[in-house]
């Protein structure tokens, strides 16, 4: 539950802390005194949009709202793992920093987060009902969420949404192959006809490299054999050669060397090179002897890198192992074309399996829903006319639908608040007063079964009074008993049941007015009961009503 709430710089709200306990908290004030800033704040923590109206821009500083929950019985483990997030079994801190440019930044337990993730967990603390929010009451996903509240459908759901998301992602899987297989088919004589041809061809890896060498050579025969020729001829040829001069100097230095020490070893180095010389002349005549002029060869050769540049230009691709990849690629497409129908056929068998485990999860999603459609009417009828709606009458209507992230339901709450009426969708048939009290008869209902600490009602009892006022008031303290149930209010019949009562004030100062938030004491309740029984003048009369109305209530509790 809520147990305290900071507010600084927010509205007229300079700074202020309120600490909250269980039970019903009912909170009260004149009409403009900043109940509904208080909410607005409150939302923040709920994750709403940061309205800039309603910061402090004046004070130059951010706004900070920050609330604290006692998780005591609630295991909310889950979402802090998930989030990374430090857990306390025992408490929460929620907070929401709004800069004066409007940059907002959140923090659960001190850490930041995202909004997302505000509003994930704040969603599971806390539920504010207001006006605006009976709204959702001719919403049919409200509707079903209600049955599903009732009927603890909650595991039920998370099984068939799986099933269902499952079912889905095959549907989806299906309709890529069949698209697939139908683009391949308007293709597959276009690539038979392109394997043919690559097949013929039969690339090697990387032959165009070892071709456009090939071709190289053979192109320049001639003049490579006049080159080896030449230089064979120099080195080793009849007259002069290279290694015959070398050789003599070899000579010639070594009888030098006995008699000059300084050129000692280098008749040796020559003769080294000499040796040398000869291998480079023997291996270059080697190969000019081995080399021979083939005009047909080459012209096979540039014969075949023409076939292998002509499908290099028609695919737009660089060299044969591009190619043959392309080959590769034709070859997979045409598989999947000729294998496509057995596939198509297997995971059309997974759908029908998973549409087969839909279906009996929707179908007990549905008897559960009207089952607890059947116990929600027996009990909102008698609410309702406790609260004044004596002729209500109610059924909630089901609709076979396509499989949803729902189930296969469409409900519509129907109802008629007068004798001999149709019965028709709420948004057709209801007043706004009437809606407010369905509402709050629906939130009642679903109270034990709602997984929530805290709930808030913003005047919802607008435009009630007497013996419905009081009843409404019984209502709120009835929720009160098993969680924790706040109150905006102008009635004095549903302030009277407070357990907790705060009043809602303006104070001025010498340059501003502000709203402040003080906690009433058990006379000053009476005080306060006794000002929205008779208006500003208190006097001992309505005191005197103010404490036989409080006391009416606590004897009816003790009953």
């Amino acid at each position: 539950m809520l147990t305290r709430l900071y507010i600084s710089n927010y509205a007229l709200i300079s700074s202020l802390e309120i600490g909250f306990g269980d039970g019903l908290t009912i909170i009260t004030g004149e009409t403009g005194a900043g109940k509904s800033i208080i909410l607005g704040a409150l939302s923040l923590i709920l994750g709403d949009r940061a309205d800039a109206r309603g910061l402090r821009h004046s004070s130059g500083q951010k706004t900070v709202v920050e609330a604290e929950f006692d998780l005591t019985g609630y295991d909310m483990r889950g979402f802090f793992d998930a989030a990374d997030i430090e857990y306390y079994a025992t408490e929460c801190i929620v907070r929401r920093e709004v800069s004066p440019a409007g940059r907002s930044r959140a923090f659960i337990n001190d850490t930041p987060v995202s909004l997302a993730q505000l509003r994930e967990l704040t969603s599971r603390l806390i539920d504010i009902h207001s006006q605006h929010s009976n709204a959702l009451l001719a919403s049919r996903q409200f509707q079903i969420d209600v049955l599903d509240s009732l009927a603890a459908n909650g595991q039920l759901l998370a099984q068939y949404q799986s099933s269902y998301a499952a079912y889905r992602s095959i549907e989806k899987h299906l309709r890529q192959l069949q698209d697939a297989f139908g683009r391949s088919r308007a293709e597959e004589d276009y690539l038979r006809f392109q394997i043919a041809q690559l097949d013929e061809l039969a690339l090697r890896p990387g032959e165009d490299a070892e071709l456009e060498a090939l071709q190289n050579k053979l192109s320049n025969i001639n003049d490579t054999k006049e080159t080896l020729w030449n230089v064979t001829s120099a080195l080793n040829g009849d007259d002069d050669s290279v290694i015959d001069r070398l050789s003599a100097a070899a000579q010639s230095l070594a009888a030098a060397e006995k008699h000059l020490s300084d050129i000692a070893g280098t008749a040796d180095r020559i003769s080294a090179t000499v040796i040398e010389l000869k291998d480079i002349a023997q291996t270059l005549s080697s190969v000019d002897s081995e080399l021979a002029d083939d005009p047909q060869r080459l012209a096979d050769v540039e014969s075949r890198l023409n076939d292998i540049y002509a499908l290099e230009r028609k695919h737009n691709v660089q060299g044969a192992d591009a190619l043959i990849d392309l080959q590769r690629q034709y070859r997979e497409k045409l598989d999947f074309i000729d294998n496509s129908d057995e596939e198509i056929e297997a995971v059309k068998a997974q759908l029908a399996k998973a549409e087969a485990d839909v279906a009996t999860l929707a179908a007990r999603l549905t008897s559960s829903r009207r089952k607890a459609a059947e116990s929600f009417t027996g009990r909102l009828k008698p609410l309702a006319v406790s609260l004044g709606m004596k002729n209500l009458q109610f059924s909630v209507a089901f609709t076979n639908c396509d499989f949803g992230p729902k189930g296969a339901d469409q409900v519509e709450f129907m109802f008629a608040f007068n004798k001999n009426q149709q019965l028709m969708p709420v948004k057709d048939t209801a007043s706004g007063g009437e809606i407010s009290r369905l509402m709050l008869c629906i939130k009642s209902i679903i109270a034990e079964s709602m997984n929530l600490p805290t709930i808030i009602f913003d005047e919802v009892d607008t435009g009630v009074s007497g013996d419905i006022a009081n009843r409404i008031g019984q209502l709120m303290n009835r929720i009160a008993r098993r969680i924790q149930v706040m109150a905006i209010t102008h009635l004095p019949q549903v302030a009277a049941f407070a357990r907790h009562h705060l009043l809602v004030y303006k104070t001025d100062t010498a340059t501003e007015t502000l709203t402040a938030v003080r906690a009433l004491t058990a006379e000053q309740h009476i005080g306060e009961v006794a000002r929205m029984l008779s208006g500003r003048d208190v006097d001992s009369a309505a005191i005197e009503n103010a404490k036989s109305l409080i006391r009416q209530i606590k004897n009816s509790d003790n009953a």
